[in-house]
């Protein structure tokens, strides 16, 4: 093989940036990029992060060979990055504008038009003139500037549609046919068709729309001019004793604040069935609309007070006997906001016969395969539907919801029929499909599983990651409100969809009269069989893979399946060819689909996940291009990730050459200091490996490289300003380089089946470069100093160093431990140093310690160094500097330095993030005042950042909406 191209993403990236433009992405109170709006899928990457990787991962290193032309351009590698950065759409300077809106919290000063005054980086086109810069450096790279990028698991098309708008010949591949639609509305009808179709999606939606109202408005009865927002109901339940239906409502809350709404339900005695009453302001005291009727899945009656068993409702629930009461009705104030009153005899008739008129009319629907009789398959999402009675697909939607979205898909096929009279074949396809996008926009927002928030609205079924069960959930107005609003919402999506791709439209048209669209190939189908595609043939592969059980995506894509397949389902024939979703050849680790082997479903279940990303990571050896990087995301959220991965990508022949951590959150938020959160998104770059049959090499001979490696690679990182957690990973690409490059690597071990050498778990090395970057950590909290603590004090300080939280995952502290040469039980159990949640580790504060005996004032000898800091941390929160001062003197630890190196440590260590000029974590607040009592000329502390370069207009009287909180939601849409 010819000498390897030197890439970019090898050497630099701008992760920083990337991290906090990430973040932009996702704001509190900014639009989410488009294709998050157009249709939820699950585990979306941002767009900047699919850009970086795919631009880092063809484009080369900066270099002093460079022909003349370029290094004109590019003197310096300072200015080579920096135009990068410009590539990227990254204006400004984010980093620091992250670190003003963070000052400017911790001193409770107030931004003036928010910290940025540009806008976000995906919204930037890359102008003509970059683009043609970016095709000589391809050019001189590559011999061609017309480069193919793959995603074999595209899902929502983040990394496809970035590299549609850069002009590469791009491939978009995935398993699932609800993201193969989603495919197409994304990157092919905006590319093929620009801005100029919003206006036929909005006509025909509109038609569409009219059409609906009339036909559904006699079920939806108005009082006067009012705009009825939702219609609130209740699950109930026949009362054990007396029969009457039950409301079941965790509460009665329809809005807080300053001008409090609520319910007040009513059941006396003489009453067939309960009623609602509205109250409002200082009434709603009287009502107590906190004490609901359910709480924890146990119910209580309002005609006895009698306790219902959680048993008892799901029975009746399983049963068919679960129904429902309309309790309140929301109705839009003119401008924003909402009003609400009880609901009229008019709204519960009209209810009641469209319940009638489903039945009518159910029969002919089903024939004409208009509502979704599917099963539910064996789901890892019992919980929020089987327990209470929902089988069918079709039970998802109360009689009346049912009955308006089934009107919406025959109204739809008619609208089609005349939409056919005007527009091309081509165009009528790409509007039927956004009918169909819009269909799935109205049926997550319109079922049994969609709750009210007075904030927001209607929130979607898809909150979480699951098909959750709600007690009391909210109906659109169908007739008047519902269609009207997804139109919009997916004509404004498309609009810039069309607007985003068009700059690399007119640039290719300008070059060589191409189409991007044409450039754009869209596969359902296995990511271990691309067929279409040849040997050798795609220059870069990014992907972000499944990962084990943490998505089951196919099983809550059937939600979707049923009524695309009835939408879209003549258009894609070959997308649709199932009764429900493929979840056998799916690249995940789901146990439901071994569930006849009970306990050994689990590891089945990944045994399987892990053969078919082997066999996927085979099929991307395949098609890559023999100087091709493979550029893999993933979130870490488990320490076996890593090992499972390397494994996966060294045994199908790549050697990873680095790994990247780009953050979505600040590591010094808020939120951080509580909870590490796996905040980051991992960049790990791969290359073929050149010998794929070289002589195997003994690990025993490959430590001292693989420890020299993960030293220097920290000490490099650490002078990039890379710290906490992503300094261990980072280390981790650079040393599975080492043993993916050597591979096969083989240990001392005996396999006691075959008698030959084990080869290395990737997971071994990894823990070698973890132990060297531990030392090196602790050097630099120490300043360079010689001082050795306990292996229990530096785990502690080691800690509160790597992820900068009091909580976090388990596995990683168990690693931690395993690097300083200690039991993770022993830190739970005997030293109670942490406390165990979950899948995570809870660091104990000196309060919690002493409650468990660990922490005791009237020890005379401490065993571990964090045993007397934590002690004199104790006496000085709860009895003052005077007291202190006594413990720390007559137990000689005032004037010891191993001591006072150890308050050094904890000071540098535990996170300093201030909000309003408090510190965030106590333990930091009561070491610096310590530190002020006894120690202000000795101890320092780590140097304030000054404030931010800022125009003096920025400090003023409000935070601008974006980014002001600290939130993110979890959906894709919302993560839709």
């Amino acid at each position: 093989m010819d000498q390897m191209l030197k890439i970019l993403i090898e050497d630099w990236l701008p992760i920083e940036a990337i991290g906090v433009e990430s973040r932009r992405e996702r704001g509190y109170s900014t639009p989410f990029p488009a294709p998050n709006r157009l249709h939820v899928w699950w585990a979306r990457r941002p767009l900047l992060i699919s850009r970086g990787a795919i631009l880092g991962s063809v484009l080369p290193k900066w270099s002093t060979d460079w022909p003349s032309t370029l290094r004109t351009k590019f003197p310096t590698e300072k200015e080579y990055h920096a135009w990068i950065t410009q590539l990227l759409g990254i204006r400004g300077d984010p980093v620091k504008s992250r670190k003003l809106l963070e000052w400017a919290r911790a001193k409770d000063i107030t931004l003036k038009g928010g910290p940025y005054g540009y806008p976000r980086a995906f919204t930037i086109n890359p102008s003509a003139e970059d683009l043609q810069t970016m095709g000589d450096l391809l050019e001189h790279t590559w011999g061609t500037r017309d480069l193919s990028v793959l995603d074999p698991f595209s899902g929502g098309g983040s990394i496809p549609f970035e590299s549609l708008r850069y002009g590469f010949t791009t491939v978009a591949n995935d398993l699932n046919p609800v993201a193969a639609t989603i495919l197409k509305a994304t990157l092919d009808y905006p590319a093929r068709f620009g801005p100029e179709l919003a206006e036929d999606i909005k006509k025909w939606g509109g038609i569409w729309a009219k059409r609906v109202e009339e036909k559904l408005v006699p079920y939806f009865p108005k009082q006067g001019n009012e705009s009825i927002f939702a219609y609130l109901w209740a699950r109930t339940v026949a009362c054990p004793t007396t029969g009457k239906p039950v409301p079941l409502s965790p509460n009665w809350w329809l809005s807080k604040g300053s001008d409090p709404v609520a319910v007040k339900l009513v059941a006396e005695p003489h009453m067939d069935s309960p009623s609602f009453t509205i109250v409002r302001g200082d009434a709603v005291k009287k009502v107590n609309p906190d004490e609901g009727t359910v709480s924890r899945g146990v119910g209580r009656s309002p005609w006895t007070g009698e306790t219902i068993s959680g048993d008892y409702i799901k029975g009746e629930a399983q049963a068919g006997r679960m129904g429902q009461l309309l309790y309140a009705i929301a109705v839009k104030k003119p401008g924003s906001g909402f009003d609400f009153r009880a609901p009229t005899a008019e709204d519960l008739e009209a209810a009641a016969r469209v319940e009638a008129e489903l039945a009518r009319e159910k029969p002919g629907w089903i024939a004409q395969d208009l509502i979704p009789t599917e099963e539910i398959g064996i789901s890892n999402y019992d919980r929020g539907h089987r327990l209470y009675g929902i089988y069918k697909w079709a039970d998802f939607f109360i009689s009346r919801q049912l009955f308006a979205i089934t009107i919406y898909i025959d109204t739809m096929r008619e609208v089609l029929q005349e939409a056919g009279k005007s527009l091309h074949q081509e165009q009528l396809e790409a509007l039927q499909t956004y009918f169909g996008v819009m269909l799935d926009k109205v049926v997550i927002y319109n079922n049994r599983s969609c709750r009210f928030d007075p904030s927001r609205g209607i929130r979607s079924s898809f909150d979480k990651h699951n098909f959750a069960f709600v007690w009391s959930h909210a109906e659109f107005d169908a007739s008047a409100n519902l269609l009207p609003w997804a139109v919009d919402q997916i004509v404004d999506a498309y609009k810039e969809l069309a607007e985003l791709v068009r700059p690399s439209q007119a640039s290719f048209l300008a070059s060589n009269n191409s189409y991007v669209a044409d450039r754009l190939s869209i596969y359902r189908g296995s990511a271990a069989q691309i067929r279409k595609q040849p040997d050798n043939s795609i220059h870069n592969i990014t992907v972000d893979p499944p990962y084990y059980d943490n998505v089951q995506y196919a099983e809550l894509a059937d939600f979707f399946y049923v009524w695309l397949k009835r939408s879209v389902g003549s258009l894609f024939p070959e997308f649709f060819t199932d009764e429900l979703t493929n979840k056998d050849d799916e690249a995940v680790a789901n146990p439901a689909r071994f569930e006849s082997l009970g306990r050994k479903k689990k590891d089945l279940a990944e045994q399987d996940y892990e053969r078919k990303m082997a066999a996927a990571f085979r099929e991307m050896h395949r098609v890559l291009h023999p100087h091709g990087v493979l550029t893999v995301m993933f979130t870490h959220k488990r320490v076996e990730a890593w090992d499972t991965l390397a494994s996966a990508l060294i045994g199908a022949g790549f050697t990873i050459k680095a790994s990247w951590p780009v953050h979505t959150e600040s590591e010094h938020s808020l939120h951080q200091a509580k909870k590490n959160a796996a905040a980051s998104t991992i960049l790990l770059v791969c290359r073929k490996r050149e010998q794929d049959e070289a002589e195997p090499v003994w690990w025993d001979d490959l430590q001292s490289k693989v420890r020299r490696v993960a030293r220097e690679k920290a000490q490099e990182y650490v002078q990039q300003g890379i710290s906490g957690v992503d300094l261990y990973i980072s280390t981790f690409g650079p040393t599975l380089s080492v043993i993916s490059e050597q591979w096969p690597v083989l240990t001392s071990e005996i396999d006691p089946k075959s008698g030959e050498p084990k080869p290395l778990r990737p997971e071994t090395a990894l823990d070698l470069a973890r132990e060297e970057v531990v030392r090196l950590r602790k050097e630099g909290l120490l300043a360079g100093k010689a001082i050795e603590f306990d292996p229990v004090t530096d785990w502690y300080i080691m800690a509160w160093d790597a992820f900068q939280a009091e909580q976090f995952p388990y596995d990683e502290a168990r690693k931690l431990a395993i690097a300083l040469g200690l039991e993770m039980d022993d830190l739970l159990g005997r030293q109670k140093l942490v406390a165990k949640k979950g899948q995570y580790v809870v660091l104990q504060r000196p309060k919690q310690r002493r409650k468990k005996g660990m922490v005791d004032p009237d020890v005379a000898l401490f065993e571990h160094l964090i045993d007397a800091l934590h002690t004199a941390m104790l006496i000085y929160e709860e009895d003052g500097a005077g007291a202190c001062d006594v413990f720390l003197q007559n137990r000689g630890l005032k004037r010891d330095s191993t001591f006072r190196a150890g308050l050094q440590t904890l000071i540098n260590a535990i996170p300093r993030t201030k909000v309003k000029n408090k510190f965030v974590r106590p333990e930091a607040d009561v070491l610096d005042r310590l530190r002020l009592a006894f120690y202000a000329d000795e101890l320092t502390v780590p140097p304030e950042e000054e404030p931010p370069m800022s125009p003096p207009e920025q400090l003023g009287f409000s935070f601008g909406a974006e980014e002001y909180e600290d939130e993110e939601d979890d959906n894709e849409e919302e993560d839709e």
